[in-house]
């Protein structure tokens, strides 16, 4: 009998092990929905920490839940870069209007129309950009060439070779004012060209003969409206136009330039689509700029230009039809408004940082008068504070340093587009840093 007693014992223990530890496995797994788990990536030559974040389902326990909410006080937020993941929860809402099918035989070729300037180009999208542009009132499309490319990062090499003269001796001088765009002058320099180099800030650029300017407007990082600033009579302009939409800043007039850059990343959000387009007025510079793509990349993708194409009709249709519920740019106004607004109370009630002020004016698409609210905040670490991309990061808080744009480490840019879970968290702790 005590050996039956001993063996029952035994046994039950073993069940008792078992179910605990399938507890515990199970909470593991609960757990596994809701954290978050961050990695190193290499940036500039550093590595830094990112972020690699799932959210849990509508299942998920309130306990996950309270773990998740927990989690975020620790976790780090990656803000450097400019993924527009804002915008998902729009294009969820809008469901099957933009599916686009493509059938398993259609676009194989590489010409779209061999008759055209840009032979690659799509009709159907060279359509909807300029309606697109009409609607909005941002761009003037008459008379001007469209030259899609791969981003407008591909559009921007495609000008740098379109503009430079071929006869000089030396590289042509490609400058922007400081705070320029970060990427300018690592995609200037980083096949060491022969026919450009990066000259840096344009305020401080006195050679004489030919240059380069490129007019960021809005700019990134600051937001501001820009102008050219170099007093030269060989100039050539860029404008890059990517942030001029009313979700970013009032549409007061068309832009009329000579060479403009849009990309869709930023005007509707779909980053990975890697489609942008150039409005060109000059003929032999737009021959030069399909040279390049063709021998850079024999043309840009039809796939992602038959669902660009889809995208910006929707987004025409709804503005057309003034249907507010649908229409995507007072969503992503609305919701620029929201997060400026939440980013000014945290840094007002934190005390550390500054973000410049912008004078409101009437924007002719939205009818609405209203302050820029930029898709980036240039932010200023006041007092002591000497690195503010080090401080921030000690915070769990990765940004971009201002050096990276030609100015001082006391500034830093911080993306305002990330998905709401990321910014909410990051808004809350900002507003609690003190020291």
């Amino acid at each position: 009998m005590a050996s039956l007693l001993s063996v029952l014992t035994v046994k039950n223990l073993l069940v008792l092990s078992l179910a605990l530890n399938v507890s515990l496995i199970f909470k593991v797994l609960v757990l596994h929905d809701s954290q978050s788990y961050s990695f190193f990536i290499e940036h500039d030559g550093t590595k830094e920490e990112a972020l690699l974040s799932t959210v849990p389902s509508s299942s998920s326990s309130s306990s996950s839940s309270s773990y998740s909410l927990l989690m975020d006080q620790d976790r780090v937020i990656n803000l450097d870069h400019g993924d527009p993941t804002m915008y998902e929860s729009y294009w969820q809402k809008m469901g099957e209007e933009t599916t686009v099918v493509i059938p398993g035989w259609q676009f194989m070729s590489y010409f779209s129309d061999a008759t055209k300037l840009c032979w690659f180009l799509e009709p159907e999208f060279a359509n909807q950009i300029v309606r697109l542009h009409n609607v909005v009132g941002n761009a003037v499309t008459e008379n001007r060439h469209i030259i899609v490319g791969t981003g407008s990062t591909q559009l921007y090499q495609a000008a740098l070779y379109a503009l430079s003269p071929d006869t000089d001796a030396e590289p042509i001088s490609v400058v922007s004012a400081a705070p320029y765009y970060s990427s300018y002058p690592l995609i200037t320099d980083c096949v060491k060209s022969g026919l450009y180099k990066w000259g840096g800030d344009a305020r401080s650029f006195s050679k004489t003969g030919p240059y380069i300017e490129l007019v960021t407007s809005p700019n990134n990082p600051d937001g501001f409206a820009r102008r050219s600033v170099v007093n030269g009579s060989e100039g050539i302009i860029i404008h890059d136009l990517a942030y001029y939409w009313p979700q970013y800043t009032p549409i007061s007039a068309a832009a009329n330039y000579d060479l403009m850059l849009f990309t869709v990343s930023k005007s509707t959000g779909h980053a990975g689509m890697r489609i942008g387009w150039a409005l060109v007025k000059d003929e032999d510079v737009a021959r030069k700029m399909t040279k390049y793509i063709e021998i850079n990349t024999i043309g840009v993708s039809k796939d992602s230009q038959l669902r660009a194409a889809k995208v910006l009709k929707v987004i025409s249709d709804n503005s057309e039809r003034m249907n507010a519920a649908n229409s995507f740019f007072e969503f992503s106004y609305h919701v620029m408004a929201k997060r400026w607004k939440q980013l000014r109370e945290a840094v007002h009630e934190s005390g550390l940082f500054s973000v410049p002020d912008f004078p409101p004016r009437l924007c002719n698409f939205l009818n609405v008068v209203f302050e820029p609210q930029p898709a980036f905040a240039w932010v200023k670490c006041e007092g002591e504070i000497e690195d503010c991309e080090s401080f921030f990061r000690g915070k769990k808080i990765l940004t971009r340093s201002g050096t990276h744009f030609g100015v001082s480490p006391k500034y830093v840019r911080i993306s305002m587009l990330d998905r709401d879970r990321n910014y909410d968290t990051f808004v809350e702790r900002l507003s609690r840093i003190r020291s």
